[in-house]
């Protein structure tokens, strides 16, 4: 019997689950879709959505496991909720930022954050940063700090250097 992962997110869209799932999968290592459901005749008077339509696809990026929606246009998704990507390198801070960055809207980028083309908040941030806050030394953590709100996507070198008080 397969291990169900407890909590899983739900990701509302008006209709573009399907095209978000794979182009999220396309674009993380050890990631898939798992499957596929479909609206059926029963409770079109409330969704409205045409029976064989998608309803959701369940899929997994690096190994965590998502649900996407077809839900309609009630509801969005909000930049109070993310994904917030440990990256090991700035060689794949670059890689993710400019995938999930294609055809986003960039005046919403900041600090680490930009929104995807499908309207999903992204934290893109190079573990080594997280390190630096919580690090030993108040004085060096707040250096990084206010070097990462200077920036749109952030660069390791740059919040070294800061951090070390360069």
């Amino acid at each position: 019997m397969a291990v169900v992962q407890k909590i899983t997110p739900c990701l509302w869209f008006d209709a573009q689950a399907e095209q978000a799932a794979n182009f999220y999968v396309s674009i993380f290592k050890n990631s898939r879709i798992e499957s596929v459901t479909r609206y059926g005749k029963e409770g079109f008077e409330k969704h409205g959505k045409p029976a064989g339509s998608v309803l959701t696809v369940t899929f997994q990026l690096e190994g965590n496991t998502f649900t996407a929606l077809n839900g309609g246009p009630k509801f969005a998704l909000s930049p109070a909720f993310s994904l917030v990507v440990h990256c090991e390198s700035q060689a794949e801070v670059d890689r993710l930022w400019d995938k999930l960055g294609e055809n986003s809207d960039p005046t919403w980028q900041a600090c680490g954050w930009l929104k995807d083309k499908f309207g999903l908040s992204w934290q893109i941030v190079p573990q080594a940063f997280f390190a630096m806050l919580a690090g030993n030394d108040p004085v060096k953590s707040e250096h990084a700090m206010k070097a990462a709100m200077q920036m749109k996507k952030l660069d390791l070198a740059t919040l070294q250097r800061a951090y070390e008080g360069h």
